[in-house]
């Protein structure tokens, strides 16, 4: 098979053939962004534009799984109008149900993934990419649940600065990252009952992913190597 003459024909092909690296690209991406995105409009329109990307990506990699695709669009479209209606009208109820139904898109996406993963039992370069995306996945999913915590039962975190205030997304994503990682690092806490079930909720995930997940496929790419050395 003959490469494609044409350097964006080769990485078209590659993004076909690695989704899964694509989502994660745009995860990681979407950090660095992230502290650009306060209280602003600029801010607002950044993570609305931020959202029209990463949530499609979810989608088609989702497509791509065993997955049923039209529950991920279900999701993601009624997910990004709400998102923009409250980002252009200011509104935090709307921003709110829209973070519920990003939250829900992000676990079935990772859900989706997880089950692409453990299909077979043959490890490529694109389940090792959705190893990443997985855990990114879950991470946003748990940040919305977060913020979604936060508007309903104001008071549900605090923090070792400005520990009064609500957390901004910037700090609840923070904490889930550190939360899913087994870190945990305590400068943001949950202070409400629900807050700490949803953390107690992420650390089960966490370990969980870990333990069911990774250890799988770094076992399967092990026995793989052996059996080519053996050959």
């Amino acid at each position: 098979m003959t490469e494609p003459r044409f350097p964006f024909l080769r990485w078209g092909a590659m993004l076909r053939r690695h989704p899964s690296a694509l989502l994660l690209g745009a995860q990681l991406l979407s950090l660095l962004l992230y502290p650009l995105m306060d209280d602003t409009p600029r801010g607002r329109v950044l993570f609305g534009a931020v959202a029209l990307v990463v949530v499609p990506l979810a989608v088609w990699v989702v497509r791509r799984s065993p997955s049923v695709n039209w529950i991920a669009w279900a999701l993601a479209l009624p997910a990004i109008s709400l998102s923009l209606i409250a980002i252009a009208f200011d509104m935090p109820r709307v921003l709110a149900w829209s973070s519920v139904l990003e939250a829900a898109l992000y676990f079935y996406a990772a859900g989706g993934l997880i089950s692409y993963m453990l299909h077979d039992h043959r490890v490529t370069a694109d389940e090792l990419f959705a190893a990443g995306a997985t855990f990114t996945l879950l991470a946003w999913g748990f940040a919305y649940a977060y913020f979604v915590c936060q508007a309903w039962y104001p008071d549900s975190f605090t923090g070792l600065v400005h520990p009064e205030r609500p957390r901004r997304w910037i700090e609840l994503l923070y904490l889930s990252f550190t939360t899913l990682s087994g870190v945990g690092i305590g400068d943001i806490l949950p202070i409400n009952a629900p807050a700490r079930v949803l953390v107690m909720l992420e650390q089960f995930a966490g370990v969980g992913y870990i333990a069911a997940v990774v250890s799988r496929l770094i076992g399967l790419s092990i026995l793989r190597q052996q059996r080519d050395n053996l050959g």
